[in-house]
């Protein structure tokens, strides 16, 4: 069970909680920062935020997927991206609304750095998420 909690004393976040709370006995799922390249490993949207924050939604999507949970379990994100523009961080932001990650809501931060792992990379996203019981048909090794 996810309990996600608004501190009512405290500013209300736009669209994420101040924290989650999972039960003992829950399985979690720690993803590494998933990137904007496609199967390839070729970098997608080169010099476009955007784009690169929807692949690296769809990679994100394709991780959970793997370990048998989705986007509806994550309980907390790191979005990384490159500038320091707060217009741009909010473009970004707005692809990881669009994609129902936020819709716990979950917590979340947000974050402008100088650069990241790959050239030409400007968005990464971080990502725990609970791992559902029942069978998942994934695909993955273990």
């Amino acid at each position: 069970m996810i309990q996600r909690v608004t501190v009512p004393t405290l500013f209300p976040p736009p669209t994420y909680s101040h924290a989650s709370v999972v039960e003992a006995g829950t399985r979690l799922a720690f993803l590494a920062g998933t990137v904007p390249l496609d199967e390839r490993g070729e970098l997608v949207g080169p010099g476009d935020p955007v784009r690169q924050a929807e692949q690296v939604i769809a990679n994100l999507s394709a991780q959970l997927h793997a370990v048998g949970s989705d986007l509806a379990h994550v309980l907390r994100t790191e979005v990384y991206v490159v500038g320091d523009e707060p217009a741009t961080l909010s473009a970004v932001w707005r692809v990881v609304e669009d994609s129902g990650l936020s819709k716990g809501p979950h917590s979340s931060t947000l974050l402008g750095v100088a650069c990241l792992g790959y050239t030409g990379q400007l968005v990464e996203i971080t990502a725990t998420a609970v791992v559902p019981d029942g069978p998942a048909d994934t695909g993955a090794q273990r």
